[in-house]
């Protein structure tokens, strides 16, 4: 291949696609199981092509033995694996979030396919979901993800041994925000629905005859349902600049 391109170029080609490659399978929006692996690698691939030009001046030589050359590739993408879940685990926030306010509004039953998050999951979590991937999308965050590509290289350099305590307390640290933060989001709807409860529960005391049931789910899913619907732009706002902070660890 040395009249197309040298082994240097194709060493750091090869780096750079196994990086790109594990980050953009497991990252949010593009690494979607809707998205076919074809789609996914061949995004990877343009990727490649483009940012070596100025990636590859950054990496070491091509070394003498094969299993130097196979342990750096391995290392690469265990670094793309890392920084792409990472990227993802944050969007548990919007699922947990959906599953607190389903329970509350008695909707965890209906359970549907979540592309984005999981296999299982509620109608409202994975309406919660899918408008966290929009919201990624229009407001550019995308952009940030490659600039965490080109940026990784720095803080995660070829040549540094792979950061294995630092990614589980980052992965620990976004695990615990996005549990938090599910719940803040979670917290008009919870709140309304403990009053809601409580007052069923009074009324069920004092008329023992009467229907509570009957009466009470049908407003529990109106009302949760309209307060879900009036805090729905600022759960999208808290989450974006939220998402926003944690990319800023990737990009500096």
């Amino acid at each position: 291949m040395e009249p197309f391109a040298t082994t240097q170029q194709i060493y750091a080609g090869a780096l750079i696609f196994a990086r790109l490659a594990s980050l953009v399978m497991t990252m949010p929006g593009v690494g979607d199981a809707s998205v076919p692996p074809r789609i996914r690698l061949s995004f990877a691939f343009v990727l490649t092509l483009v940012l070596t030009p100025i990636i590859a001046p950054t990496l070491p030589l091509i070394p003498s033995a094969v299993s130097a050359i196979a342990g750096a590739v391995i290392k690469e993408v265990l670094i793309g694996l890392m920084i792409g879940t990472i990227m993802r685990l944050f969007l548990t926030a919007l699922a947990t979030a959906g599953e607190v306010v389903s329970i509350q509004t008695t909707l965890s039953f209906a359970q549907t396919s979540a592309p984005g998050i999981a296999p299982g999951s509620t109608t409202l979590g994975t309406f919660l979901g899918l408008i966290g991937l929009v919201l990624i999308m229009t407001t550019d965050l995308h952009h940030m993800f490659i600039a965490a590509i080109v940026r990784s290289y720095t803080i995660f350099p070829v040549t540094r041994d792979l950061p294995v305590a630092d990614a589980t307390e980052l992965a620990l640290q976004t695990v615990s925000q996005s549990f938090k933060m599910g719940l803040q989001l979670s917290a008009p709807v919870a709140a309304f629905a403990l009053v809601f409860n409580i007052a069923v529960g009074l009324v069920a005391r004092v008329m023992p005859q009467f229907q509570v049931y009957f009466v009470a789910s049908p407003l529990m899913v109106l009302f949760g349902l309209s307060i879900f619907a009036a805090t729905l732009g600022i759960v999208g706002l808290i989450w974006v600049d939220g998402y926003r902070v944690l990319l800023t660890h990737f990009t500096g």
